[in-house]
């Protein structure tokens, strides 16, 4: 029968591993907030810059701005949240027009914002574009 000891070590040890396990659920929580905004997507206009920065049938990833722009055809323009919408972390590359989440692996289509891979299920916001006089605004409009 083992002592009052080895006892003790089997109860600290299960706490122990109870810990770790709530942790790990905790990290990979939709609670998160590591780099999560309030708002995912712009609450005004945003000046993105030269239109002509996103290549016809490419894409473009503006992390200050937590936004991705497609450009399918010449003149045409989609715009996305850049945040995931797993955890809210920020898009950290591109792959041609795939967006990878750096926090758990989750890749977006940045032509129409659906989840290719998880762990999100759920597209990325689409935000309102326009090109005017050869810049992108990207944002509701006032």
């Amino acid at each position: 029968m083992p002592g009052p000891s080895a006892a003790r070590r089997t109860v600290l040890k299960g706490a122990a591993l109870a810990g770790a396990a709530g942790l790990g659920v905790a990290a990979c929580s939709t609670e998160s907030k590591l780099g999560h905004a309030e708002n995912p997507t712009p609450t005004a206009p945003v000046d993105l810059g030269a239109a002509a920065e996103v290549p016809v049938g490419g894409a473009k990833l503006y992390r200050e701005q937590r936004l991705v722009v497609s450009c399918p055809a010449k003149g045409e323009y989609k715009a996305f949240s850049a945040q995931c919408t797993h955890a809210g972390c920020l898009l950290e590359k591109l792959e041609g027009t795939v967006g990878d989440c750096p926090c758990h692996g989750s890749k977006f289509d940045v032509t129409n914002g659906k989840a290719l891979q998880g762990p999100a299920t759920e597209p990325l916001p689409e935000v309102p574009v326009t090109a005017e006089g050869g810049k992108l605004i990207a944002g509701p409009r006032a």
